[in-house]
């Protein structure tokens, strides 16, 4: 795997001059061999509030590995905006069967598309996990490049219909952030530190889109119960820390969970997303 240390100097100190106005090469990188560690899974498991047995993968890990590849994208010539700063809109990832933290697995991340909006530049990063030659999970993580442009201001995202009588709590401290990425290995500026937040336009500190994403998914975890899932979520408004929030879900269906954080007043949505229970093995590549 590509060495954070390596990926984020260039990150950080390389010089891209932002979007030139041309569709993004399609782009895919693969790395064969991967071995996990039962440490750096349990510091995951514990900042994003997973029950860890030391065997079986929380759903959303396969992610912090695969973020790697993202970045080493993300550092080719032919992407002239820099990584720092984009925004992630969408995830979805689908899990087709218990993974576990002693299997070797091989990940392949691509750029396939992008698309001009009215809000900037949206393209999809798609990654998959096999172990041997069998599709065991994969990702589309949606991104936006924004571009200043005139026109009508965007609406503030709604709640979902949802029960909000008795939500979980959460107390989210100032050092999330900072906790998070040292076990994930995300290293977002925006994430660290209210003067590194300042840079990009922040008073304080965001959390990670998929740490709340993570939170959310243990949150279901005796619902889930390791059945092969599908969860999608719309990362809807920034959440900033120190914060209280808000969770809760609610069947939809016979096969599905619908799940919302919000702020501390159940008013704002923060992430929307929904789960559904997989019955049938993908096709295999």
């Amino acid at each position: 795997m590509p060495s954070l240390f390596s990926l984020y100097r260039k990150i950080f100190f390389g010089r891209k001059p932002g979007w030139d106005g041309q569709p993004l090469p399609h782009i895919k990188v693969s790395c064969d061999n991967i071995h996990l560690s039962v440490a750096n899974v349990a510091q995951y498991a514990k900042v994003c509030g997973f029950d860890f047995d030391g065997k079986r993968l929380p759903v959303t890990y396969l992610h912090v590995q695969a973020f790697r590849l993202q970045a080493y994208i993300f550092i080719h010539p032919g992407i002239t905006f820099p990584l720092l700063g984009m925004i992630h809109l969408r995830n979805t990832i689908s899990s087709y069967r218990t993974l576990n933290v002693d299997e070797t697995y091989r990940l392949e991340c691509q750029l396939q598309s992008s698309t001009e909006t009215d809000s900037g530049l949206e393209f999809a990063l798609i990654s998959k996990a096999f172990v041997a030659d069998e599709l065991v999970w994969e990702s589309t993580s949606t991104y936006l490049y924004r571009i200043e442009k005139t026109g009508r201001r965007a609406r503030p995202p709604k709640a979902m219909p949802m029960d909000w009588d008795k939500p979980v709590r959460w107390q989210l401290s100032e050092d999330l952030g900072r906790r998070y990425a040292k076990a994930s290995g995300d290293y977002n500026l925006i994430h660290l530190h209210p003067l590194l937040s300042k840079r990009f336009g922040f008073d304080r500190v965001l959390i990670h889109g998929m740490w709340s994403k993570a939170r959310c998914i243990a949150e279901m975890m005796p619902a889930i119960s390791h059945r092969p899932c599908c969860v999608d979520v719309a990362f809807k408004l920034p959440l900033f820390m120190p914060a209280e929030v808000t969770f809760a879900a609610e069947a939809n269906g016979d096969d599905a969970i619908r799940f919302e954080l919000r702020d501390g007043r159940g008013r704002r949505a923060h992430l929307s997303g929904e789960l559904t229970f997989l019955e049938s093995q993908p096709q295999q590549d």
